[in-house]
């Protein structure tokens, strides 16, 4: 068996999928994106395709080690979302050539179905309370809310006092058996993260995440110890490289790789396991489309520190299209009283549409993130 082509598509909303194509006919499909840089990720795709056509798909390690090592310069988020979609797509393409899930692949499942949490209050969190009862009443037992809008470096105690305000709105609104993730986004500065952090304590968050910048989280022992809550990040870390230093600091207790971000199911599986050694759990970040989280649910069934699974149906980005409107069968990714079923098809167990792709790839998408502003003018963190 060996590969063809690669081919891929920028469809609505902010996705780009890929088809891995071969000599007998197989094929897999991934999703190898950067959000509001699509474009520059496809073409490091594309350039990528010169390392894989003709060679052996099944050769999964191998063709990512190549990836990874072959062209001197690695790691970021493009080269590693490229990689990433590959990755899935190569894993994709052997497990329906052997007829197994991915799952079955990488030492089978350690669990049925995994617990699920949606978003509420969108980019600048606004009714977060009726938002969160609306989760709750379709089954779920936990969500994640934004923190906080663009805080200055240095800012007023008031701004502080509002994020707390809406996180007691939540917590209000759902009781307490409910777990609330609360995203600081990276847009909380170590001076106001320090008072930030301690004050919402007496709510209970199921984790706070990005409490800093990735470039900043050497500074997490310095403003996290002694929390009674855990902290999570990860979504802007690339590979276990990233991760290690993170780790090693011990105020990190769950780590959220991006199955698109991170190097894709290999990476994403070896970032499991070296957290799993530090105790730390495993929370994959997942805002994008139907391939991201069918490989991130692949990873979930066979990492026992799994313990969460974010998805992106219904989010405020997800506009013209959604989640489950490129398979065939939506099935394999319904959420059920808040979980998800471990998806038992062939490859990753979901089957896109590829007519319906190229429809949307006639529209395309051109997303790009707010860029905010302070009120001096200077750019704020998105």
């Amino acid at each position: 068996m060996k590969i063809t082509q690669l081919k891929t598509w920028q469809i609505p909303p902010r996705w780009l999928f890929l088809k891995i194509e071969t000599d007998d006919g197989v094929y897999g499909w991934g999703e190898p994106v950067i959000e509001g840089r699509a474009a520059t990720v496809e073409a490091a795709v594309h350039e990528l395709a010169d390392y894989l056509v003709g060679e052996d798909p099944r050769r999964i390690e191998h063709l990512w080690q190549t990836l990874y090592r072959g062209g001197f310069y690695r790691g970021g988020p493009i080269l590693m979302s490229a990689i990433a979609g590959i990755d899935q797509a190569l894993w994709d393409l052997k497990g329906r050539a052997l007829g197994v899930p991915v799952h079955e692949l990488l030492g089978g499942a350690c669990r049925e179905r995994m617990r699920m949490y949606a978003w509420t209050g969108g980019d600048r969190p606004g009714d977060v309370a009726n938002g969160a009862r609306a989760l709750v009443d379709q089954g779920f037992t936990a969500f994640k809310m934004n923190g906080t809008a663009e805080l200055a470096i240095v800012d007023s105690h008031a701004r502080i006092d509002e994020a707390v305000a809406r996180a007691a709105e939540a917590r209000d609104a759902v009781g307490p058996e409910v777990g609330i993730g609360i995203d600081f986004h990276g847009r909380v500065h170590r001076p106001m993260a320090k008072a930030l952090l301690r004050e919402l304590e007496p709510f209970h968050p199921m984790f706070v995440e990005e409490p800093v910048l990735p470039e900043h989280l050497h500074c997490l022992p310095q403003i996290a110890a002694g929390l009674g809550y855990p902290i999570a990040t990860g979504e802007r870390l690339h590979s276990r490289y990233d991760f290690r230093p993170v780790l090693e600091t011990g105020y990190v207790d769950v780590v959220q790789p991006d199955l698109s971000h991170c190097g894709g199911i290999t990476e994403g599986r070896k970032i499991a396991v070296l957290a799993e050694t530090y105790d730390v759990a495993l929370a994959p970040h997942c805002p994008l489309g139907p391939l991201t989280l069918a490989a991130s649910l692949h990873v979930d069934a066979v990492s026992h520190n799994a313990f969460i699974q974010e998805q992106s149906m219904g989010i405020h980005y997800n506009r013209d299209n959604d989640v489950l409107d490129y398979l065939v069968d939506p099935a394999p990714l319904r959420i059920k009283n808040g979980y998800c079923a471990i998806p038992q098809g062939p490859g990753l167990g979901v089957e896109i549409n590829e007519a319906f792709v190229e429809e949307r790839a006639k529209t395309g998408h051109r997303w790009r993130n707010p860029v905010w502003r302070h009120a001096d003018g200077s750019v704020a963190e998105w």
